[in-house]
């Protein structure tokens, strides 16, 4: 983890950035250290922290195929959300609070590759960013009820509820008990009521969402996001497959 903080242009190391003789302040670094220890089996993998928008191709995604919801072609779908997820990426970094984004459709859509891309690109702006995947942050503050683990249930979720952009990707079908669904209320609710801005992943249409989820909980997630779907004929990562099997030969 030390080796972020050495590479961190503000303090060059130190950990604390100086204002001037007297005054001094813990550098950005050091938050995005201690929420990565807080969450360290949730953040990007190193394949997922590649992931950007110049390598977001639309080609996966047809101009014959159309919604059946919006009309759309799955192209102008794709083409709608990747241009929302830029503006969004671009009003954060210009300190601008925008709504929040919910990219929906099947597994294999590119949902959490183009959420990946806002976070990677708001990091490497030196923006605070917490990616999780919900099952696995679910799994973190369970893990806090022993004794023994180095974080309380409230340290997990005021990270999750007051972090400036927080991902919360495969919010699908699990298995949600009363518990569960009530975490995800409370961060929701918190970010929704202080203008957070999330953006979330789903393979589960809004109908679906309330019936595992709870309407109030649904709600919220309205409240707070534009809706962008994005759908394919075949899961990219099994067109990618064949392509480079193909190639191969």
């Amino acid at each position: 983890m030390k080796k972020d903080q050495d590479n961190c242009s503000l303090c060059q190391g130190r950990g604390i950035v100086i204002i001037d003789s007297e005054t001094a302040r813990p550098c950005k670094c050091m938050l995005h250290r201690s929420i990565r220890l807080k969450f360290r089996n949730s953040r990007m993998s190193k394949e997922m922290r590649d992931y950007n928008f110049s390598r977001f191709s639309s080609r996966y995604y047809s101009k014959n195929h159309r919604d059946s919801i919006n009309g759309r072609t799955y192209y102008d779908n794709a083409a709608a959300a990747f241009a929302a997820a830029q503006k969004f990426t671009r009003d954060i970094k210009e300190n601008i609070v925008p709504d929040g984004i919910l990219l929906t459709g099947p597994v294999g859509g590119g949902k959490t590759f183009l959420a990946c891309a806002i976070a990677n690109a708001l990091l490497d702006c030196g923006k605070e960013v917490l990616f999780v995947v919900v099952p696995d942050l679910l799994d973190q503050i369970r893990a806090t009820f022993d004794r023994s683990y180095e974080y309380t249930e409230q340290d997990l979720m005021d990270t999750a509820r007051k972090v400036e952009v927080l991902v919360l990707d495969d919010m699908g079908a699990h298995n949600y008990t009363d518990w569960t669904a009530n975490k995800i209320y409370s961060i929701l609710n918190y970010r929704m009521n202080n203008r957070l801005p999330t953006v979330m992943t789903t393979n589960l249409d809004l109908a679906e969402l309330e019936e595992h989820l709870g309407e109030r909980t649904t709600s919220r997630i309205i409240q707070m996001c534009k809706v962008y779907r994005l759908l394919v004929e075949t899961d990219i990562r099994i067109v990618r497959r064949h392509e480079k099997e193909g190639n191969a030969k």
